[in-house]
C-alpha cells in the first residue's frame, strides 16, 4: 500500500511539471496596414451628340462611340457639312499607380429636353470598358451612350436636366 502511494504521488508531482511545462505558448505577430491614394473621378468633357436630322415618318438612333465616332439607325441622318460639336463624355481617373477599378455606368435611361419635348439616352458604354488600370496613377475614361430620337422630333437644343453619373471603385 505503501508503495502504490508513493507511485501516485510521483506520478501526481510529474504531471503537475509536466502540465505547467506544456500548458502553454506564446507566438507573435505584427499588424500592417496600407493607405493608398483616394480612387477620384473628374468629369473634362461632357457628352455632345452633335447635329441630328430626322424624318417625319421614322424615328431611329445616333450611337455615340466612347471614341466619339456616330452611327445612325432608322429614320435619322447626319448632316454632312453642319455636324456640329461632337464629344464622348470624357473623364480623368485618378489613384494609386497600378491598380484595377471598376467602372459603373448608368443602367436606366437618361431623360434629355428641350423645352417641353423629350428624347432618352441609352446603353451607354465606356472605353476601357468594366475595368481600367491606373497606369502611373492615372487613366482617361471615354463614354459613349445611343441617343433615341423619335419621328418629327422637335427642333431645339437638348439638355439633361441632371447630369449623369459614372462611378468608378477599386477592385
Amino acid at each position: 500500500m505503501k508503495r502504490t502511494s508513493l507511485i501516485s504521488t510521483i506520478t501526481l508531482v510529474f504531471a503537475a511539471f509536466a502540465t505547467d511545462a506544456f500548458a502553454q505558448e506564446t507566438a507573435s505577430a505584427t499588424a500592417t496596414a496600407t493607405i493608398v491614394t483616394p480612387i477620384s473621378i473628374v468629369k473634362d468633357v461632357d457628352m455632345n451628340f452633335g447635329n441630328v436630322a430626322v424624318q417625319s415618318t421614322a424615328g431611329g438612333t445616333v450611337v455615340l462611340t466612347p471614341a466619339g465616332v456616330r452611327s445612325t439607325t432608322g429614320g435619322v441622318t447626319l448632316p454632312s457639312t453642319a455636324t456640329g460639336t461632337i464629344t464622348a463624355a470624357s473623364f480623368t481617373v485618378t489613384g494609386t499607380g497600378n491598380y484595377s477599378y471598376s467602372i459603373t455606368l448608368p443602367s436606366t435611361a437618361l431623360t434629355i429636353t428641350s423645352g417641353s419635348n423629350t428624347m432618352t439616352v441609352t446603353n451607354f458604354t465606356s472605353d476601357p470598358s468594366g475595368v481600367g488600370t491606373l497606369t502611373a496613377g492615372t487613366q482617361t475614361l471615354n463614354v459613349g451612350a445611343t441617343l433615341n430620337v423619335s419621328a418629327a422630333q422637335a427642333a431645339g437644343t437638348y439638355v439633361s436636366g441632371t447630369p449623369f453619373d459614372v462611378t468608378v471603385n477599386y477592385n
